[in-house]
């Protein structure tokens, strides 16, 4: 493989390296994308310690040894609705994240779950809730999850498994009026899906009882205590009763999650799914930047090229994503973007039509793009280097999915 340089037009990938990337900030203070206050998010192990061979790895064709789950859905103790409505939604057989935890949480017992994105995890916890309030509709279930993007997937995937069943859900996110979820608070829904920032607003105003809700999820625990919310997140705990069912998932299990699971579950179930940090069908390369002024003429090449179909962009800052995104509409892209100064309806519309192919690069933050589940991503392309090597493995992780190749490059300056 040869080294790709950045005066020139790309040729060949880069296949090796020396020297250090310039890291940097993914944002700053400012309005999170979970919609609350700013967050400063801690910055251990930053972009400019990764040593660049850390973004290298030639993807194998060796094939993962497949799971074999120990059940079906339809031996699990379900709704006969649930049941049709899971295999509408075209699942056959149960994920390892699902096939090991769906019982306990069906038996009431607390779960942590350890899995990265794109693992089933969603499913995992939804399905055993939905069931539980099936059987009792007094329950009422608080997910709380980081940012706007998961928890919206969140409650489309509710509104799938759910169909036909006359359960109700509220979505409480920052970047969209506070009053219309008010007002749907006070229809009383069996499901409330919020972001910790716009879910402490709610409280102060006295439109949510959290003493009502009798289970709490905990989506993507690591990612809520990285961006700053682990003050919130105690303190919604706390006033919740300590009769609860609480489910903790997350990608790591960092000693401040480690904290909130010794105080707040009680005696859980570890189901633990993560195998390693990045997959292995994921071809790593990366760009070494030796003219700045050039960097947007590489990626605009790399984007014609015709693989490069689907692509998500990584940029550090709202401002910087803005920018990137602006100039490659004026060269004739596809492209949209997502940071924390859109409103959520821009956001969500961009998406979407990134999903559906209307676009071909997408452009966004780290914050905005938190646990995004984007089917057949062909590149990620990490325009600044990421902050930190978990942020470079949640990145890449939008490409590859589903035992699909995929592609990520990073340029390196």
């Amino acid at each position: 493989m040869r080294r790709r340089q950045g005066g020139g037009r790309p040729g060949g990938h880069v296949s090796g390296g020396s020297g250090r990337p310039q890291g940097g900030h993914t944002g700053g203070r400012g309005r999170s994308g979970g919609g609350g206050q700013g967050r400063t998010r801690n910055h251990q192990n930053s972009g400019a310690k990764i040593d660049i061979s850390r973004f290298i790895n030639k993807a194998t064709a060796v094939e993962e040894v497949k799971y074999e789950a120990k059940h079906k859905f339809e031996d699990f103790p379900l709704n006969a609705i649930l049941k049709t409505n899971i295999a509408n939604k075209g699942y056959k057989s149960p994920t390892p994240i699902q096939d090991q935890a769906i019982p306990p949480i069906i038996k009431g017992q607390d779960v942590v779950g350890i899995a990265q994105t794109g693992t089933g995890k969603t499913a995992a916890f939804l399905i055993p809730l939905i069931n539980k309030v099936l059987f009792n509709p007094r329950e009422k279930v608080l997910i709380l999850a980081p940012v706007r993007e998961l928890a919206s997937q969140i409650r489309d995937e509710f509104m799938g498994f759910s169909k036909g069943m006359h359960l109700y859900s509220a979505l409480c996110v920052g970047g969209m009026g506070i009053v219309p979820q008010m007002r749907d608070m006070k229809r009383n829904p069996n499901f409330v899906i919020a972001t910790p920032g716009r879910l402490r607003d709610l409280i102060k105003r006295r439109a949510i009882n959290l003493e009502q809700f009798q289970n709490i999820v905990l989506d993507e625990a690591d990612r809520m205590v990285d961006m700053g919310f682990i003050h919130e997140v105690k303190y919604i705990l706390s006033l919740m009763s300590k009769k609860r069912h609480s489910l903790f998932f997350s990608a790591t299990v960092s000693p401040a999650v480690h904290g909130l699971i010794q105080q707040f579950l009680t005696n859980p179930v570890t189901v633990s799914v993560k195998v390693r940090e990045t997959s292995s069908n994921v071809d790593q390369e990366i760009i070494k930047i030796t003219d700045k002024a050039k960097k947007m003429d590489i990626l605009q090449d790399l984007l014609r090229k015709p693989d490069f179909n689907k692509v998500l962009i990584f940029g550090r800052t709202k401002h910087g994503v803005e920018k990137i995104s602006d100039t490659l509409r004026k060269a004739g892209f596809h492209a949209a973007s997502i940071h924390g100064n859109k409103t959520q309806n821009n956001r969500q519309k961009a998406l979407d039509m990134f999903k559906k192919g209307e676009l071909n690069v997408l452009v966004a933050t780290d914050v905005a793009a938190r646990g995004l589940d984007i089917s057949d991503v062909s590149h990620v392309i990490n325009y600044d280097v990421p902050a930190t090597y978990e942020d470079y493995v949640h990145r890449i992780g939008r490409t590859g999915r589903a035992n699909k190749a995929g592609s990520a490059v990073t340029f390196v300056e």
